[in-house]
């Protein structure tokens, strides 16, 4: 049996994702549009960096799951964990949707459709789902699952192309909205589904080698050229392969290639935090690593003002200088990082309290019935 030690990396690599998304989302909610300049170094660097929040959460998703998945899988008994995942996949899908609620303007009879726009929850939520749909098919044959998982992420990158612009009008807004931005959608599950398919095929490799002896050094130096590979010479793959195959789709995915680019990027980081893991346990960064829910949920309650309606965006979209935006950026992440620590507890306790008042209104509607 496969060692099934927990992996620390993850919470750190967590927790830099969330901070970077915390920053990223005040800075751009509230930098004035004169100082977005696409000339400036530092605007340049802070806008590369941002980009990689997405990649990194879907990537460490579907590998955390994943990974979950099998070890309980190893452990004879991975129906409670599958139950488990389906539940928290569904409270994703549904946090995501209530956080676009405003409550007033539904008291005032005033209903909008914006609160069926698609964000990063229902992606991920929906990612999980889908996820334990793979791994019930194919948690008997570990290298089959991980050829899967590959192909499945390579798929979603390669034929970007062919959805980039699809609209779907006739489709209910309701589905619509997880295949098209048309409708204001942040998120899509395609491509972002790859992320956390190739974030699961990474848990394979780590749950059958770890335990192996060099199996770090080796992976880290794999992380890193791998990450190399992707992010300086996949789109000249793709053309080849384009040339070789005469299969065009594949040079129009190396022509707007940010998706295999940004899956290099989130490897490198990987190596970053797993080289670096011994130093990290135990400590604040993984700490914050556990909270990335109630993190999530509290930036987007005091930033968008989900629920009320009332938040920074309302009094100050776009009107701060850079040196405001920046140590504002700083304060926001201490005060919401803070606010998790004494309120939110972990991701676990958010999860378990939800599932046990939907077990109570479950036990009381049996009872009355």
């Amino acid at each position: 049996m496969a060692q099934t030690n927990r992996l620390y990396f993850i919470d750190a690599v967590r927790a830099f994702a969330i901070l970077m998304m915390l920053q990223g989302h005040f800075i751009d909610t509230l930098l004035a549009p004169a100082y977005r300049d696409e000339s400036n170094a530092i605007y340049n660097i802070w806008s590369y960096f941002r980009g990689i929040t997405a990649p990194t959460f879907f990537t460490i998703s579907g590998l955390v799951f994943a990974y979950l998945l099998l070890r309980a899988y190893a452990k004879g008994n991975d129906k409670p964990r599958i139950k488990k995942g389906l539940f928290r996949g569904l409270l994703l899908v549904a946090l995501g949707y209530s956080l676009r609620i405003n409550i007033f303007n539904w008291f005032n009879g005033y209903f909008s459709s914006y609160f069926l726009v698609i964000d990063v929850l229902q992606c991920i939520g929906l990612s999980l789902i889908l996820l334990v749909g793979l791994h019930c098919l194919f948690r008997k044959y570990s290298y089959l699952f991980s050829v899967v998982l590959f192909a499945i992420g390579c798929i979603c990158f390669i034929t970007e192309p062919l959805y980039r612009e699809i609209t779907l009008n006739n489709v209910p807004i309701v589905f619509a909205n997880y295949i098209t931005k048309t409708n204001g959608s942040i998120f899509t599950i395609l491509p972002w589904f790859g992320y956390s398919a190739f974030g699961a095929c990474i848990s394979t490799v780590f749950f059958r080698h770890a335990h192996r002896e060099k199996f770090k050094i080796s992976t880290v130096i794999s992380l890193f050229v791998i990450g190399v590979f992707l992010i300086y010479f996949s789109s000249l793959f793709l053309t080849k392969l384009s040339h070789i195959t005469s299969v065009p789709l594949f040079k129009m995915s190396a022509e707007y290639n940010y998706l295999f680019t940004r899956l290099g990027n989130v490897l490198i980081l990987f190596g970053v935090f797993y080289a670096l893991e011994n130093y990290l346990k135990q400590s604040i960064i993984a700490r914050i690593g556990e909270k990335t829910l109630s993190i999530y949920v509290i930036h987007f309650i005091i930033l968008y003002g989900s629920y009320t309606g009332y938040g920074f965006k309302r009094f100050l979209s776009k009107t701060l200088e850079p040196e405001t935006a920046g140590f504002g950026a700083i304060l926001f992440m201490i005060t919401v990082c803070v606010i998790s620590f004494h309120y939110g507890k972990t991701n676990t306790f958010v999860y378990n309290l939800i599932r046990k008042t939907v077990d109570k209104l479950k036990n009381y509607h049996q009872g009355i019935s």
